[in-house]
């Protein structure tokens, strides 16, 4: 009998001592679908955006630190959960050496970050609104423009 575990193994069960050996196979290199993929960030980004709203606004409002010095530590934090759950599991791109990965995810999260910086100094000095609010409208703007199709046909491609 041969099963899949996490893409790397395959698990044989030799008839008829019922003993399983557990046998190294190349790493799984096949693209989760659009849709799949597509879902599954939409989970990633909530996790990774919960962690960047915690780490900003704990930055800002316990920590007294600039409300745009937060945002950028807590975009990064944030970004961090972001590289792990997609390499691992929205994209399931564990085939490419995780530095090169890395290395156009930074990139993508650099424009990320500054597009973000952007907007929550946009929104808050333009309109006078709560930096909370300028994240949230901004975070969901460049999530949906940008950062989903950066990492599936630039970063995990």
């Amino acid at each position: 009998m041969v099963e899949w575990l996490n893409g790397y193994f395959r698990i044989k069960t030799i008839q008829p001592s019922n003993h399983s050996t557990i046998y190294p196979l190349e790493k799984n290199t096949d693209k989760t679908p659009f849709l799949i993929s597509w879902l599954r960030n939409h989970v990633a980004s909530i996790a990774a955006t919960s962690v960047d709203f915690l780490v900003t606004i704990f930055l800002t409002e316990i920590a007294g630190i600039w409300y745009l010095i937060s945002n950028t530590i807590g975009a990064t934090a944030g970004g961090t959960v972001s590289f792990i759950m997609g390499r691992l599991w929205v994209f399931n791109k564990r085939d490419s050496k995780w530095q090169h990965q890395a290395f156009r995810y930074l990139v993508a999260v650099v424009l990320s970050i500054g597009l973000n910086t952007l907007g929550v100094w946009f929104f808050t000095e333009t309109f006078h609104i709560q930096y909370i609010m300028a994240k949230v409208i901004t975070a969901i703007f460049i999530g949906v423009t940008v950062n989903f199709f950066m990492f599936r046909y630039f970063v995990f491609k």
